[in-house]
């Protein structure tokens, strides 16, 4: 059961992977995404691609419910601002153009994906750090 409750550099890689899954399938730069798919078909919509955007709702409603139940809405704001700000220099220091919309849209997804991830986690990094437990590890 331990090892269902800590957190590992593998857990969170796993839940890493599959939120870069998530947002990247959901949208991408490189038009190989569901919003693409739909986007080419629209207003007709099949079956198949009506299943497959309940499946991304349902992942998204369960990375954002439990990045919100861990973080809390502050806590939220705050990741979203600290890489938000983090983008910020990334160009003001010049290490991306401003003007570079894929690198741009590449980087928001890993951030956004981040902030999921760790949304998942932080429960795990918050018993660690405070040595509070769960209402659910009790």
């Amino acid at each position: 059961m331990a090892a269902l409750t800590e957190l590992t550099w593998k857990g969170f890689s796993v839940r890493f992977f599959i939120g870069l899954i998530l947002v990247f399938s959901t949208y991408n730069p490189e038009s190989y995404s569901y919003l693409h798919w739909i986007k080419s078909s629209f207003p007709k919509i099949s079956a198949l691609q009506a299943f497959c955007g309940v499946v991304l709702l349902v992942g998204w409603a369960v990375f954002i419910r439990a990045s919100l139940r861990s973080l809390g809405a502050i806590g939220l704001g705050l990741a979203l601002a600290f890489f938000g700000t983090l983008l910020w220099l990334i160009i003001d220091v010049g290490l991306i153009p401003a003007d570079s919309i894929r690198a741009i849209s590449y980087i928001v997804e890993f951030i956004l994906a981040a902030v999921l991830s760790t949304g998942l986690s932080w429960s795990h990094v918050r018993r660690r750090i405070s040595g509070q437990m769960d209402t659910d590890d009790v």
